[in-house]
């Protein structure tokens, strides 16, 4: 039996996995400035039956240091966590980055289900993904796969209009996740039109047709489509579900997908960009997965 975490900003969420099965346990507030908050928080979930751990968390772990980085919560953020989550639970522990459990999930029990390559997408307060090759999660040293979000590849001329290069929260400008996250569309409108809106108001007038919101909406179109193309090219991946807030507008993925489907060298009339369908905690699906796979 494995203890599973999907561990966000604001709640740790629990589970124990046998199998195939995933059992929630409950959920707790993170304790995002206190580490030996965060830690007992872990612990207090801890049951005999448990011989390993697995975390779904928002972060990346460096191969070389083992040390994460988690800017939401700071208490863990720059530790090698997997060692002193081990020491404090007494359990092997496995760390995944939560687009990858997600990616993993979808693969596994949900829209990929079938698919000998999946690349999963996060559109919500950031853009991320993952990558599932031969039922496999792709990962390794090299460095952080699935991540297109981060590399200053974003236009800034597109759809007649002429955009600044935003700044990311990873250091550099130009990033798809600075542009075309929730808080990107709402820089894209504010950037355009003057005005302030937030992600929720602008997709609702932009399914109502409203012409500030359907520019605000073209303009992320044409961002996002190319570079996403690009991956699936590189990839080859046959389905691409779609996870976070901005993927709740199913009309959004579905434009989406039809503005990629027509960039890509294998043309296809089957959807290609859909939505997620493990909709209840992927990142706890993920991990129990993922734990599965390495402890046994």
């Amino acid at each position: 039996m494995i203890l599973c975490f999907d561990i966000g900003g604001s709640r740790i969420k629990a589970a124990s996995a046998t199998g195939g099965t995933v059992t929630p346990l409950g959920d707790t507030p993170t304790p995002t400035a206190d580490f030996a908050a965060f830690l007992a928080a872990l612990r207090s979930y801890r049951a005999p039956g448990h011989r390993a751990v697995s975390i779904s968390i928002a972060g990346v772990v460096d191969p070389d240091s083992q040390r994460i980085r988690v800017a939401n919560i700071p208490c863990a953020d720059h530790r090698a966590l997997a060692p002193e989550i081990e020491a404090a639970l007494g359990l092997p522990t496995l760390i995944l980055n939560d687009a990858d459990c997600f990616a993993l999930a979808e693969a596994r029990q949900g829209a990929g289900q079938g698919h000998r390559n999946v690349f999963g997408v996060i559109l919500g307060t950031g853009v991320g993904g993952g990558l599932v090759i031969d039922g496999k999660l792709v990962s390794g040293p090299g460095g952080f796969a699935g991540e297109w979000g981060h590399g200053p590849v974003a236009k800034t001329q597109v759809e007649g209009v002429t955009l600044p290069e935003y700044p990311c929260g990873c250091g550099l400008t130009g990033c798809i996740d600075a542009v075309c996250s929730a808080r990107g569309i709402e820089k894209l409108y504010r950037t355009l039109h003057g005005v302030e809106a937030l992600a929720p108001a602008i997709l609702t007038d932009w399914q109502a047709g409203e012409v500030r919101a359907t520019k605000t909406v073209k303009v992320w179109t044409a961002l996002i489509a190319p570079p996403l193309a690009m991956v699936l090219n590189t990839v080859g991946a046959s389905i691409v579900p779609v996870g976070g807030g901005l993927s709740n507008v199913t009309a959004l993925v579905a434009t989406l997908d039809t503005a990629v489907r027509g960039m890509i060298l294998r043309q296809t009339d089957r959807p290609l960009v859909v939505p997620a369908q493990c909709r209840i905690e992927p990142g706890l699906i993920g991990a129990a997965e993922a734990g599965a796979a390495a402890f046994g």
